[in-house]
């Protein structure tokens, strides 16, 4: 071998060295740039969020028994009481007054979290229309609403308000945990920076009791509006969260979910109770951070 040939042997070694090491010295910048991303990692993150909602709800047999009566109207339906885009779900003397949100969280991994919160929905029996009614009535001849007595074998009977008023309107509120998972989908649309912006898409599972503050007017007795412990829910959502600079999001979501209320307060007396369960569908939009401690 001449020396010619050994000098252009060790330029292409030495070349392909220093190729290779640029490289690796490139992509390890790349990936440490990346891993230094806040939104690259979620583990030990907290998030909040406040927001409105608006719900549908399946038909339902509600039960009414106490004293001297016990029947069922069957099928009944609701809607809920919306309140529009107003100031008011930001005022704290006035905050249960819309329909909202409330969920704190944690994240317990880059994807999954456990959160906290409170759907402040509400329901609205729909009354004043024709209504199947099955069982009895039998009260006193000298109590109020006595001129309903008889039995009543599913038979067609107008639902008035003078009859019966039943709202969950203060609300039909449901306590939860959930557990939900969180992916990060913005690669798929091309987006570089997620420290600018993020797309998430998210999943959850939730369980919880009703907390209802129900307004009732039965029998033309007195007029109950307390809360109580009615019953409990289950929950799947999901959502799709855009986070931008880091800390600040906007979350959309589906949420549909079970209700069973055995124990609904209609009275004062404890004795009378009402008793339903239901499907229902919620849009939430929310507004929300997410930081370290």
């Amino acid at each position: 071998m001449n020396i010619k040939s050994f000098k252009l042997i060790a330029k292409i070694v030495v070349s392909s060295f220093v190729s290779q090491y640029s490289f690796s010295q490139k992509t390890s910048t790349n990936t440490t740039n990346n891993s230094q991303k806040y939104t690259a990692s979620n583990k030990g993150k907290f998030f909040i969020s406040w927001g409105g909602n608006r719900e549908s709800f399946s038909r339902s047999d509600i039960r009414f028994k106490g004293t001297n009566y016990d029947f069922t109207i069957r099928d009944a339906s609701a809607k809920d009481k919306p309140k529009g885009w107003h100031i008011d779900y930001f005022k704290p003397t006035k905050i249960t007054i819309p329909q909202t949100n409330l969920k704190i969280g944690y994240f317990i991994s880059d994807k999954y979290a456990i959160s906290f919160g409170m759907d402040h929905m509400k329901y609205v029996m729909n009354d004043n229309r024709n209504k199947i009614i099955d069982g009895y009535i039998n009260l006193p001849n000298n109590e109020l609403g006595s001129q309903y007595n008889g039995n009543y074998d599913n038979e067609v009977f107008f639902v008035s308000e003078d009859f019966l008023l039943f709202e969950h309107t203060d609300g039909l509120n449901y306590v939860y945990t959930e557990f939900s998972r969180f992916d990060d989908v913005s690669s798929i649309f091309n987006i570089q920076n997620t420290d600018k912006f993020q797309l998430n898409i998210t999943e959850g599972l939730g369980a919880g009791i009703l907390y209802p503050k129900t307004n009732a007017t039965l029998l033309q007795k007195d007029r109950y509006d307390e809360f109580h412990v009615a019953g409990y829910g289950l929950s799947l959502n999901a959502g799709l969260n855009m986070t931008f600079f880091k800390h600040f999001f906007i979350q959309l979501d589906l949420r549909g979910g079970y209700i069973n209320m055995p124990d609904i307060r209609t009275t004062s007396n404890t004795a009378e109770s009402a008793s339903q369960h239901f499907f229902y569908l919620q849009r939430v939009i929310s507004f929300g951070g997410v930081f370290r401690i």
